[in-house]
């Protein structure tokens, strides 16, 4: 370990939490010891009498039990699994020139490279120790430059710990500014390999490990009292032992940060802003283009390429971003990967499968889509769904086109239904439907909106509950291999990880299991742990809440509008790299429709939006053809 200040900072609180450690085990040994010196002092004819003999029957076997107790406690914590992040791995025959990048950064750092590398679906990077027995056999071979070098099977020499690398920094960032952001996070290898704060950070994440073990639900009686006794334990630990882990963490990060000054420092600042620009492109891709498809049963399988293409959009758009447009002419990242196109594909479905909780491998109601079928195999298909789902709760409710519309009653699904349905007529009573209607559950959300309004908001959102309770996919009928197991980051976890500046991780949540990725072939087997997985625990990270009903009223009533303007007057469904799904008119996008569809749903006046149909020649009268 270097001098830096936040080094010795960093060992210094690594021994506070090592000594609660040993005062724990002398806590556990206490009476043990007690019990000893009486039967010793009844043995040498010292401690002798009535009270010595009381005193020994009642401690000695109190000393056992507390010496069971204490092993057993010990032996969750050591056998309890760590939490690991959900992650791709890169074996080096898939990127020697990454793995030879970061092993050269390393060298001018004066710290072990990271044993491994790994990528996951987020904009962060961070190292985490995977030397858990758990998390699958040591490397059979490992170069020299590597901590830990030599393949002995036991891991008596200290292991470097894994470079997660956030797969969107890849694709966005060139080579040199790539080296520049991991500088920090590959210099905390060097404090992670100091003998006192591995060993500190082992007690803490047992500690965590095995408070995830005692929460674990769906246990025998007899197993839950026991494992409540160890949780307890557990948390009282980690609580005393939370300041001086916090503490030790901000050390070991300050000493990777001065650590790391000495190299690209110049090119590194330039650098954070591409990590904030990249965190921007990829919350705004996954919200409003790829969340659609998820929601469909279709996964985008090049998310990290639609990164470039929306940050590349970005800059068209932005002033802001004049700049950055000039530097696709410099090697990317992704470069440094032999089968770029693989990778993004396996992060793409991690993605899919930590954000919206799709199956683990593709299927019939789980496969991908690539960026050129986005718009007819996503976006028009999604119209259309919802537009049919609109007329279905329609029919439910008994809608019949209104007296004196002036648009025929075709029998078949117009827009002019909707709209006369939705407008407020003066002293008009209300409709009568053919069940009764409950009254909406969210009142706050619907207080601003018509009784029309707020009933079929309310009807299409228990319709597409009742959709989605019975057609969603079962994410235990994937068949394909998995190509990596972990569990959500946890607290120490968390706080064990070296981060860039711009992180984006989770927050800290106690230890969970979810379903791996299934990979591509190119993708490095690992060991096959899929039985550590929960899929009801899935999405891990949910991108946005449940829409509410007023939302899904106000998509379904655009998405009916966008059909009939395919239909009736030629537009086309287009995909916009920073908005997701949009309506294309004469080869240009169409503005101005979200505050007319607005105005209907919450005052009841459809001339706006009428005039805005009349303007592009779309006619509301005419059917329109649905799923």
């Amino acid at each position: 370990m270097g001098v830096e200040a936040g080094a010795q900072v960093a060992r210094a609180r690594a021994l506070f939490v090592l000594r609660i450690r040993s005062r724990a085990l002398a806590v556990a040994l206490l009476p043990a010891a007690v019990g000893v010196i009486l039967l010793a002092g009844a043995a040498t004819g010292r401690l002798v009498g009535p009270g010595w003999d009381a005193a020994r029957w009642i401690l000695t076997p109190v000393a056992v039990l507390v010496l069971l107790a204490a092993a057993g406690i010990a032996l969750v914590v050591a056998r309890a699994r760590p939490a690991m992040s959900p992650t791709i791995p890169i074996a080096e025959e898939a990127a020697p020139d990454l793995y030879r990048m970061v092993r050269d950064l390393a060298d001018r750092l004066d710290v072990p490279a990271p044993s491994a590398i790994a990528l996951t679906p987020d904009c962060d990077s961070w190292l985490e120790d995977r030397t858990h027995r758990a998390h699958g056999p040591p490397p059979a071979e490992e170069h020299d430059d590597i901590a830990g070098g030599g393949g002995h099977p036991h891991r008596r020499h200290p292991v470097a710990p894994v470079l997660v690398i956030g797969s969107p920094f890849l694709w966005w960032m060139r080579v040199g500014e790539l080296r520049a952001v991991l500088a920090p996070v590959v210099a905390g290898t060097g404090p992670s390999a100091h003998p006192d704060i591995a060993a500190a950070r082992r007690f803490v994440r047992g500690l965590d490990a095995a408070v995830a073990v005692a929460s674990a639900p769906e246990r025998r009686p007899v197993s839950r009292v026991v494992l409540a006794g160890v949780g307890w334990v557990a948390r009282l630990l980690l609580r005393s032992c939370r300041v001086y882990a916090a503490e030790m963490e901000r050390g070991v990060a300050a000493a990777a940060a001065e650590r790391a000054q000495a190299v690209d420092y110049g090119l590194r600042i330039v650098a954070q802003e591409q990590v904030g620009l990249a965190y921007a492109g990829w919350d705004r891709l996954l919200t409003r283009v790829a969340l659609p498809a998820w929601r469909m049963g279709r996964w985008p399988s090049r998310l990290d390429a639609g990164v470039v293409a929306a940050l590349t959009e970005l800059s068209r758009r932005d002033r802001l971003a004049e700049g950055f447009a000039s530097r696709l002419g410099e090697r990317p990242a992704c470069d440094l990967l032999e089968e770029p196109g693989a990778i993004d594909e396996a992060a793409s479905l991690l993605a899919a499968r930590l954000f919206h909780g799709g199956p683990a491998g593709p299927g019939p109601d789980w496969s991908p889509v690539g960026w050129s079928e986005y718009p007819e195999e996503v976006v028009d298909r999604k119209w259309r769904i919802d537009a049919a789902r609109l007329h279905r709760v329609l029919d439910a409710m008994g809608v019949r086109p209104a007296p004196g519309s002036t648009a025929p009653d075709t029998g078949g699904p117009t827009l002019s239904r909707v709209l006369d349905h939705l407008t407020d007529r003066a002293g008009e009573p209300p409709f009568a439907t053919r069940s009764p209607e409950r009254p909406p559950d969210d009142e706050e959300d619907l207080s601003g909106t018509t009784p029309r309004s707020a009933t079929l908001a309310a009807r299409l959102s228990a319709e597409l509950s009742r959709e989605e309770t019975t057609a969603t996919p079962s994410p235990t009928t994937a068949t394909t291999s998995p190509a990596t197991t972990s569990t959500t980051p946890t607290s120490s976890a968390a706080t064990s990880a070296t981060t860039t500046s711009a992180t984006t991780t989770a927050p800290a949540a106690p230890t969970t299991a979810a379903s791996p990725p299934a990979g591509p072939p190119a993708t490095p087997a690992t060991p096959d742990l899929a039985a550590l997985w929960d899929d009801r625990t899935l999405p891990l990270f949910p991108l946005q809440p449940p829409r509410t009903a007023r939302e899904l009223l106000a998509d379904h009533l655009t998405a009916m509008i966008c059909c009939a303007a395919m239909d009736t007057a030629g537009a086309t469904p287009g995909l916009d790299w920073l908005d997701g799904p949009t309506l294309l008119h004469n080869g240009e996008r169409t503005a101005d429709l979200a505050p007319k569809v607005l105005t209907l749903i919450e005052d009841g006046d459809s001339t706006p939006l009428r005039a805005w149909l009349a303007e592009l020649g779309i006619r509301p009268e005419k059917p329109v053809r649905l799923v």
